[in-house]
């Protein structure tokens, strides 16, 4: 009869063990999906704020190649002001000190 009680306590024993084993395993699962999760959300996260920073230097490009044409259309516009200018004009200073 004592084999037998021996027995029952030793297999409680084993079980509690077993659960506790059990519930620690489940606990390191839980704090590596949530590391998981959390990674996850981060990366999401960074894809998005990349695809941000790749519009916005899209929308920059198209605005830089707009201002350099503008550019080009205003400095060729003030050449041809000053070109027609008498102001702008250059004199030969030699043959008007004759």
């Amino acid at each position: 009869h004592l084999s037998g009680i021996l027995s029952s306590k030793a297999e409680r024993a084993h079980s509690t063990m077993m659960n506790a084993d059990m519930d620690a395993v489940e606990a390191e699962n839980q704090v590596e999906l949530e590391e998981k999760t959390r990674l996850i959300n981060q990366v999401l996260e960074l894809q998005h704020t990349l695809e941000d920073l790749s519009a916005r230097v899209d929308a920059v490009k198209e605005e830089n190649l707009k201002l350099k044409s503008e550019n080009q259309v205003l400095g060729q516009y003030i050449e041809n002001l000053m070109s027609a200018s008498s102001v702008f004009q250059t004199t030969d200073t030699k043959s008007k000190r004759k």
